[in-house]
């Protein structure tokens, strides 16, 4: 413009840009799976769920933590001229695990602490739902593609239970797609437990931290046994997604895992 003695201004050409449609975007990250069957599997949970019967019911679990028992950080509200400090290095005062599995129908937390993540805990989980459901016809688990939750031990207890007839629920296992953690929808659970209970907190022990925890998930089961309904961002100290199974959620939260 300028060589052909047209001068133009910085504001003229950014309403140029502007009005041929142009905006600066940052780009975004999407929600992806390296599973050849992504497509698939996914088809499979929704078309379960779309057809869950009044005696089935359908599991979202998984394990949170291991997380350390020290004083955490975060954003939170202070008095001006007093900035909130934590030391950079501290002694843990222990660790802890959760093994926990939400059902999505009643929006129900099933939930115990665990020593280490194997298959053993995952025999435990199962055993617990069939004893707690014992009045179900069916009962379909879901979670990642993490090893333990796939052993040969764990398929072997579940035919035994299926071949138990007349003894309680047939189970069915609906595993997500491997490398979409983003689909768990107990993730988003987590998160919202994890933004109300460990986020700036300082307990004095493992059983501290635990008593909170505890009193936290029965509190959730309890309103939404008296008044189902989704989870949401109004509720359980900001749960990132409403606890349901959706292709376009992104249940899992890296700033508290």
């Amino acid at each position: 413009m300028r060589q052909r003695g047209l001068p133009i201004a910085q504001s003229s050409i950014r309403k140029i840009i502007k009005d041929a449609g142009y905006r600066y975007r940052k780009a975004r990250k999407v929600l992806t799976s390296t599973d050849p069957n992504y497509e698939e599997k996914l088809k499979e949970i929704t078309r379960t769920l779309q057809s869950l019967g009044p005696k089935e019911k359908f599991f979202s679990i998984d394990e949170y933590g291991p997380f350390a028992i020290r004083i955490k950080g975060g954003r939170s509200l202070v008095p001006m001229g007093h900035p909130r400090t934590i030391p950079q290095r501290q002694r843990s005062k222990g660790t802890l695990i959760i093994t926990a599995a939400l059902e999505l129908s009643t929006n129900q937390i099933t939930h115990f602490y665990s020593s280490a993540k194997n298959t053993a805990e995952m025999l435990k989980m199962l055993h617990r739902l069939v004893d707690q459901y014992a009045d179900q016809e069916c009962m379909y688990l879901s979670w990642d593609a993490a090893s333990w939750h796939a052993s040969k031990a764990f398929y072997a207890s579940v035919r035994e239970i299926n071949n138990a007839k007349g003894k309680g629920p047939q189970v069915r296992l609906v595993p997500l797609p491997s490398c979409a953690q983003f689909l768990n929808v107990i993730e988003s659970v987590f998160s919202g437990m994890a933004r109300a209970i460990i986020h700036n907190s300082n307990f004095s022990s493992p059983e501290a931290a635990r008593e909170m925890i505890d009193k936290y998930f029965a509190t959730r089961n309890e309103e939404f046994s008296k008044h189902p309904k989704r989870a949401g961002q109004k509720i359980w100290g900001d749960e990132r997604v409403p606890s349901e199974f959706s292709a376009s959620h992104n249940c899992k939260d890296p700033k508290y895992r």
